[in-house]
């Protein structure tokens, strides 16, 4: 690595040379902490690793061999391996102050960093006026710092994304096309491939008695609820389990272990559906979906000694279904600002292999060890590489002309080429999707980009009703909305639409040139079902780089709108001989 730029103006506070050329700052932030809990000259260490794990994936050099427990054997690398790394801990248990999150949002944007990730968030949205990451992310953009976040771990249901703010990349998860397969075999020869990272050698294939730890009333028993009850019920058997009550994936199994249980079988909850996720667990397991742990309960009470025994059969790679939306990926509509669709895009956040800061399996080799999370936090770091890769391709471009080459190119396909599908192997909708899946070569060069600068989010703050002393929150300086224009949510600059649809409606938009000088592009439309867009013009024409052209987009309801319907979707495209620059459209009737 070369040393750090002339412009890095970070610190190192770690004792001794543990910082180097790759890792060129790390910093504590716990004054509220402090004034929290106590917590005092706490190093910016990762004890958990999370911190490790994310910062690896965004920018993470290249690492021959590395595996988790034998499993996900290959090179390990983060999106911008020659990207420098700074670290900013705010995090000293639950929760994580909101002050000590600005402070260091505060220091990065004046030591100098291009790309701030972010992989944590409220448990619900405020206003932005009252989101410290929002008013520190708006500072950022003002520098031209790119802010990409996590959109959250709430899903699968509506009104939970978090993270929300316009000049922020909201990201959400999706699956990966690598599965470390566990498949658990019934007695009566059904087979359920399930996933687990823990894979023994030593587990016998021979069939084991099988056992439910079924639920009496809304409670689980001790078994998989982790009380530390001795249950010889359960003494060398399989344990199904059921996912939920609060209770963590892998706390569950260790609570199997210690009741004596064999080896446990994880079936999720109806909402996870096909979501599953590969653990490194403490006992042979498997995570099966919902379905399939429906069919292993029926078997369980279809015979008087049910048996079972878990198949392990390594890393698999080629899920044509992937990528798909993760269970667990929070979605829209986004509540603080309903006309922006969010998230913006979905990026791998399903059983990632990145580093870790201790080895898994008790060996004093801790020079290159890594685990499998998931979560919405593997995500955004992904996203986060991403546009560092497209920072240093394309110095000139605004952190906004960055999120829209990365929206605008976004695949909505998986890999047998059908809709990107949901947690119930059913099309995912935009509020899950967002724009789609990253597609880092084709958002190299997109062809057109959306361009906002930051004095364009102030009349969009204004349209949604915040006093000007709010605004000034966010942008730092006074602001009067009676003296500056004030523009509807869908009226900002974004590449997506999101409109409430009552009678007909016209917004615009202005398209940058970042393609080939002379080039044409046609318009393509998919619009909601009962809407009419009509775009004008329908074709546009350019002669150099960086010329502008404005369109205007105009909604209205049609005589097959579905009445009882609450939301539509579509999407807009411009197409050229060469890019397809494409929008989705969100339509709430109202």
């Amino acid at each position: 690595m070369p040393p750090p730029p002339s412009k890095w103006k970070g610190r190192c506070e770690l004792n001794g040379t543990a910082c180097n050329n790759k890792l060129i700052g790390a910093r504590t932030f716990n004054v509220a902490a402090t004034a929290m809990n106590g917590t005092q000259n706490v190093p910016p260490i990762d004890e958990d690793g999370h911190g490790t794990h994310t910062s690896s994936t965004a920018a993470g050099a290249f690492v021959d061999y590395a595996e988790v427990l034998g499993n996900a054997k290959g090179t390990a690398t983060g999106m911008a391996p020659l990207s420098h790394v700074a670290m900013y801990r705010v995090c000293f248990g639950d929760p994580c102050p909101e002050a000590d999150i600005l402070a260091a949002l505060d220091a990065a944007v004046e030591d100098g960093v291009d790309i701030i990730s972010i992989s944590l968030g409220l448990s619900e949205p405020p206003p932005f006026y009252n989101d410290s990451t929002a008013i520190g992310a708006f500072a950022a953009i003002q520098k031209g710092i790119f802010v990409s976040c996590a959109g959250g771990n709430l899903g699968p249901s509506n009104s939970t994304i978090v993270n929300g703010a316009p000049w922020i990349l909201t990201v959400g998860a999706s699956t990966i096309d690598r599965t470390i397969v566990a498949t658990a075999k019934l007695g009566n020869g059904e087979e359920f491939d399930g996933e687990s990272v823990f894979q023994p050698s030593s587990f016998p294939s021979t069939l084991l008695p099988l056992a439910y730890a079924g639920k009496n009333g809304n409670q689980q028993s001790a078994v998989c609820a982790n009380r530390s009850l001795s249950d010889t019920d359960f003494r060398g058997k399989v344990v199904l389990c059921e996912r939920g009550g609060g209770i963590a994936r892998i706390a569950k199994g260790d609570e199997v272990k210690r009741a004596g249980g064999a080896a446990m079988i994880l079936m999720n909850d109806e909402i996870s559906g096909f979501s599953l996720s590969a653990d490194a667990h403490a006992l042979p397991a498997t995570h099966v979906s919902y379905a399939a742990g429906l069919k292993i309960k029926g078997y369980i009470n279809s015979t008087a000694t049910p048996t079972a025994t878990i198949l392990f059969k390594g890393t698999i790679i080629g899920n044509s279904l992937a990528p798909a939306v993760t269970s667990f990926s929070s979605r829209g509509p986004n509540l603080p600002s309903p006309g922006i669709l969010k998230p913006d895009i979905i990026g791998p956040g399903s059983s990632i292999l990145a580093a870790w800061p201790f080895p898994l399996d008790n060996s004093t080799d801790s020079k290159s060890t890594f685990n499998i999370m998931s979560g919405t936090s593997m995500a955004c770091p992904h996203l986060s590489g991403i546009a560092a890769l497209l920072k240093s391709s394309h110095p000139d471009w605004s952190p906004a002309a960055i999120k829209s080459a990365i929206m605008t190119s976004a695949d909505t396909l998986n890999l047998e080429h059908t809709p990107i599908v949901d947690e119930r192997n059913q099309p995912a909708d935009l509020f899950a999707t967002g724009s789609g899946h990253v597609n880092p070569s084709r958002a190299n060069d997109p062809g057109l980009v959306y361009d906002i600068e930051p004095d364009d989010y102030i009349p969009y703050l204004c349209g949604l009703g915040y006093s000007n002393r709010e605004i000034g929150y966010l942008a730092q300086r006074t602001i009067k909305c009676s003296e500056t224009s004030s523009i509807p949510e869908a009226q900002l600059n974004y590449p997506s639409f999101s409109i409430a649809l009552g009678s007909s409606q016209t917004f615009t938009r202005t398209v940058t040139n970042v393609g080939e000088a002379y080039s044409s592009y046609d318009v393509m439309v998919t619009a909601p079902e009962g809407v009419s867009v009509t775009i004008q013009p329908n074709k546009l024409n350019f002669s150099e780089i960086n010329q502008k052209e404005t369109y205007s987009v105009a909604f209205s309801r049609t005589d097959s709108a579905d009445k009882t319907a609450d939301y539509a979707q579509g999407s807009l495209a411009w197409v050229s001989a060469k890019h397809i620059v494409r929008s989705p459209i969100l339509v709430k009737f109202v």
